[in-house]
C-alpha cells in the first residue's frame, strides 16, 4: 500500500467516522482509532499505528488482450498457429539477458527531459554502467545493469510506473 493510498482510507475512515479500523495484508499492517472511539477525546487528531516492510512488492500485472469473436469452425485451425506464434516469440527472446527495475516506481531513460537516454537500442552496455533512473519517493535511483552486452529492446516507456523485478531492458549477451 502507498502513501496516497493510505491518505485515501484515512480520509474514508473519517468520512464514515469509523471509531476503529485494522487491516493486515501480508507484512504491511495498520491500526486506527480516531476521535469517535472515546467521546472524552473530542477535538483530538486520530491515533495512528502502522507498520510495513522498507519495499513492499506489487503483483506485475498482465495485459489481457481478447480476440474478436470468431466462428468456432475457424478457431481450431488458429490455435496451433498461435501457439506457434509464441513459442518462436518465446524463443527469439530466451537467448537475452533482462534488467529488472530493483524497486517500485518510475521509469525514466534521462537524467532530465533536455538530457538524452542513458542508453537506446544498439548501445552497447558492460555490467555496472547506468542504464536509466527510477524515482521512488522523490529520490532519483541511478540503476546500473548487472549484465554485459546489446541493449536490444527498451520494455517500458519513459516516465511510466515500474514494479519490483519488472523487465526494463532486453540485452543481448552475444551482441
Amino acid at each position: 500500500m502507498n502513501f496516497k493510498e493510505i491518505q485515501e482510507l484515512l480520509k474514508l475512515i473519517n468520512k464514515l467516522e469509523l471509531t476503529e479500523f485494522k487491516m493486515k495484508d501480508g507484512e504491511f499492517e495498520v491500526s486506527v482509532r480516531t476521535k469517535h472511539y472515546e467521546r472524552g477525546n473530542k477535538g483530538q487528531a486520530p491515533i495512528i499505528q502502522a507498520q510495513a516492510p522498507a519495499v513492499v512488492p506489487m503483483p506485475q500485472v498482465q495485459p489481457i488482450s481478447v480476440p474478436p469473436a470468431a466462428p468456432a469452425v475457424a478457431a481450431a485451425p488458429a490455435a496451433p498457429a498461435a501457439d506457434a506464434a509464441q513459442a518462436s516469440k518465446a524463443d527469439s527472446t530466451a537467448n537475452y539477458l533482462e534488467v529488472k527495475s530493483p524497486m517500485v516506481g518510475t521509469f525514466y531513460r534521462s537524467a532530465s527531459p533536455e538530457k538524452p537516454a542513458y542508453v537506446k537500442v544498439g548501445d552497447t552496455i558492460e555490467s555496472g554502467s547506468v542504464v536509466c533512473i527510477v524515482e521512488a519517493m522523490k529520490l532519483f535511483n541511478e540503476i546500473e545493469a548487472e549484465v554485459s552486452g546489446k541493449i536490444v529492446k527498451v520494455m517500458v516507456e519513459d516516465a511510466s510506473p515500474v514494479e519490483y523485478d519488472q523487465v526494463l531492458f532486453l540485452v543481448d549477451p552475444n551482441g
